[in-house]
């Protein structure tokens, strides 16, 4: 059998959609594993500080996610459309977005990190956060505000390989940085070799020196593309059309990203009534069902960029059996987990907490979840797959009533009116997230069939 070209590699829309999938969707869930392994490494370094060292990177987690969702949202939205002209074989014009794709990051860049460093300190006290507990909060964020360009590039680095169905490199990154990981974040924290203790304030500037060496290192392989090509300097000039579609496309999934932020403040403004050992036990056991999900990241991944190329190359019928197959793959990854979460529940929170309390509260979470876990799958290969058509929209829609009334709403009711505990803000969770499941698995397939019948094109 001959082998299949690096350049053929990049081309999404004729070879065996399984294959893609494979392609596309394994390197991304192992760069993501190692994503969540370094944020493993953070939580249980930070357990070895203080309780309220965890609590705060619990608090700091959304924050934290307004910042990559910022990033993350405008290289879904440039991803969608490099892919969408690379299937139309326009090459040119995914040149010109991917240009004008860093230069709209970079002023985006500079507009958050002085956001970030002039009101994190009311959102941490919205959150609950006073006193000493206000500082630790603060020592953690700020070195990351002040320098979140680093962490924008790298998804926007990655969204020029990504669209060319080059995950990879990013997997590469997550790998590096992972590993640098293990050794910088006890150096940062404990001092030595001529570094002063830092504390928690360590874990922060030690993810900033990490991000850094990835924004370099995918930067330069995106640079080997071609697509980050200036074209004597024409590329450079503010297009203000092209800046209106990255952000027409680009600004929904980041309002998606953002729901979810939203969402945890949510969910920790009512646990935070509970105590911070509710919060830490919040914080603790949503890693440990990160892990869990990891396997389908890649799923979503796939669902965009071959989404995207084919969509550009009205092969509909192709973008159809695609999101069937990201959900069957995903039913085989994820349903033989919900029965070891449940049962393992109590020693996966103790792996990372020594506080009985805060484990037997996360158990209770985990127990729930263990049965929630395919229908986020659902959610994100649907939402995945519309933003790959061009059709944004949905995931703002489904993100503010999934992530923000819906359980607004159901929290209130049940704990400030009916008075009930911790354990009614989990089962709302898990009511909230099927029930989206079913309305984004409804609403996918009826978008197919509008396409196809030419109604919506």
């Amino acid at each position: 059998m001959q082998a299949v070209s690096a350049e053929d590699r990049t081309d999404l829309t004729a070879r065996p959609i399984p294959e893609l999938v494979r392609q596309v969707a394994l390197p991304a869930s192992v760069g993501y594993f190692f994503h969540t392994m370094y944020n493993v490494v953070d939580t249980w370094w930070a357990g070895r500080i203080h309780t309220e060292a965890v609590a705060a990177l619990a608090l700091a987690l959304p924050v934290i996610f307004m910042i990559t969702s910022v990033g993350s949202g405008i290289a879904t939205g440039s991803t969608a459309l490099m892919g969408t002209a690379l299937g139309a074989k326009d090459r040119e014009q995914a040149s010109l977005v991917a240009v004008q794709t860093m230069s709209f990051g970079l002023v985006t860049s500079v507009l958050l990190a002085w956001l970030g460093l002039t009101f994190s300190p009311d959102i941490f006290r919205f959150l609950g956060a006073e006193g000493q507990y206000l500082e630790t909060c603060l020592a953690y964020m700020n070195p990351l505000f002040a320098c979140c360009a680093t962490i924008l590039f790298i998804y926007l680095f990655n969204a020029v390989l990504q669209s060319r169905g080059d995950t990879r490199s990013f997997r590469n990154m997550l790998i590096l940085g992972a590993l640098l990981n293990v050794a910088l974040d006890p150096w940062f924290i404990h001092g030595g070799f001529g570094l002063p203790a830092m504390g928690i304030a360590g874990v922060a500037w030690s993810t900033v020196l990490i991000q850094a060496v990835g924004c370099v290192y995918l930067g330069i392989k995106a640079r080997r593309t071609g697509l980050l090509c200036t074209n004597r300097g024409r590329n450079l000039i503010p297009h203000p059309r092209l800046y209106a579609e990255i952000a027409r496309q680009g600004f929904p999934a980041s309002l998606n990203f953002i729901t979810m932020a939203l969402g945890v403040i949510v969910i920790l403004r009512f646990i935070s009534d509970f105590g911070a050992e509710a919060s830490a036990a919040y914080g603790v056991a949503t890693r440990i069902e990160q892990i869990v999900l990891l396997p389908t990241i890649g799923l979503n991944v796939a669902a965009l960029t071959i989404t995207a190329q084919n969509f550009g190359a009205c092969h509909m019928e192709r973008v159809r059996e695609l999101f069937f197959t990201n959900l069957k793959y995903g039913a085989w990854l994820l349903l033989p987990c919900a029965l070891p979460v449940f049962l393992l529940a109590e020693p996966l929170m103790a792996t990372f907490t020594d506080s009985a309390r805060v484990t037997a509260i996360g158990a209770q979470y985990l127990r729930i979840a263990a049965f929630v876990l395919y229908a986020y799958v659902i959610i994100f290969v649907s939402t995945s797959a519309l933003q790959g058509m061009k059709r944004p929209m949905f995931a703002i829609w489904m993100g503010v009533s999934r992530q923000i009334i819906a359980p607004g709403l159901l929290f209130y009711f049940f704990t400030k009116v009916l008075g009930f505990g911790l354990l009614a803000v989990w089962w709302s969770i898990a009511i909230v997230v099927w029930a989206s499941a079913f309305v984004a698995f409804w609403y996918a397939r009826r978008t197919f069939y509008r396409i196809e019948c030419g109604e919506d094109f």
